[in-house]
């Protein structure tokens, strides 16, 4: 790595990313994603401690480095080079315009792990409907470059400011319109605020360096680390029921599951009777086990997941 690459980090991600030999350089979004984060690498086996009075999260894998970064300047930091991999924001990927590689979308059923929406907005009694109303008008908001790029695929040229917060309470006196994430829309509705157009729906993203991935070790590190992350993910909304039956009404409790399941069924010390185990959606499991039972299935077991690597 290139040591101007690095001249803009701070002095003691430097003396890190310095030294580490054969070690993947990994950054964690630091603020709204951050919890989720890091349940999300403890779901997937992985031990990370994350200290307030400190930007190196701690993690029990000695051939990963974490950086704590906001997920702003994420992007920025995996196309020089500094960092190998990242969670960040499709959001801040495109508002940064950098060539990274967009290895994977983790959307999760998650606190800030969902879609989220940027929204150009104005309020609800101005005359501006639509973004060609913007001509010459002033538009507010954090993503500058993004608006910016949406303004241009229209044809029409507004003056774009950046927000440094509270970004829905500018129209109409400091903005004519703005650009803000929405998740509910529970703050636009609150400041009065109507939708005029969807500029971006966002999920997290994996993300990589080009060079990392050309480099064998990385690409299979970030491959191992993926298929664990993705795995967790994957388990979120699932369980895995696993009960007794007699042999003779296996097709009855087969047409009572979900077509998608895959059960596993095996034989008991009693010839008559079987185990089966099978992973259901979470949320269809209150109206399952009653005509299981029905069915003739006993000493039916819920069971939490961690993983499901497919």
């Amino acid at each position: 790595m290139r040591r101007d690459a690095i001249t803009n980090f701070p002095h003691e991600a430097q003396e890190k990313v310095n030294t580490n030999t054969k070690r993947l350089r990994l950054g964690i979004p630091k603020g709204s994603l951050q919890e989720t984060t890091q349940k999300l690498f403890i779901r997937a086996g992985y031990d990370l401690r994350i200290s307030g009075r400190s930007y190196y999260p701690a993690i029990d894998d000695a051939e990963i480095e974490c950086i704590l970064i906001r997920p702003q300047e994420m992007s920025r930091y995996v196309g020089q080079g500094i960092l190998d991999c990242a969670i960040t924001g499709l959001d801040w990927i495109l508002e940064n315009d950098v060539d990274v590689a967009d290895i994977a979308d983790l959307r999760a059923p998650w606190p800030n792990y969902g879609p989220v929406r940027w929204v150009m907005a104005s309020k609800d009694d101005s005359p501006f409907n639509s973004v060609k109303d913007l001509e010459g008008r002033r538009v507010a908001t954090e993503a500058v470059g993004m608006t910016r790029r949406f303004l241009a695929q229209h044809g029409v040229q507004a003056k774009v400011e950046f927000s440094w917060g509270a970004t829905e309470v500018k129209p109409p006196i400091l903005a004519d319109a703005i650009v803000d994430v929405s998740e509910t829309g529970a703050s636009l509705r609150a400041n009065n605020l109507k939708i005029m157009h969807v500029v971006l729906e966002s999920t997290p993203r994996f993300i990589g360096c080009h060079d990392a991935l050309k480099d064998s070790w990385k690409s299979a590190k970030i491959d191992c680390l993926l298929m664990l992350l993705k795995g967790a993910i994957a388990a979120a909304t699932r369980v895995l029921l696993s009960m007794n039956l007699p042999r003779e009404n296996v097709d009855a409790v087969l047409k009572i599951l979900p077509a998608l399941a895959t059960p596993t069924v095996s034989t008991l010390a009693d010839p008559h009777w079987v185990d089966l185990s099978t992973v259901v959606e979470e949320k269809t499991v209150r109206e399952l086990i009653p005509q299981l039972y029905a069915a003739g299935a006993r000493g039916i077991i819920e069971l939490p997941l961690n993983k499901i690597v497919e």
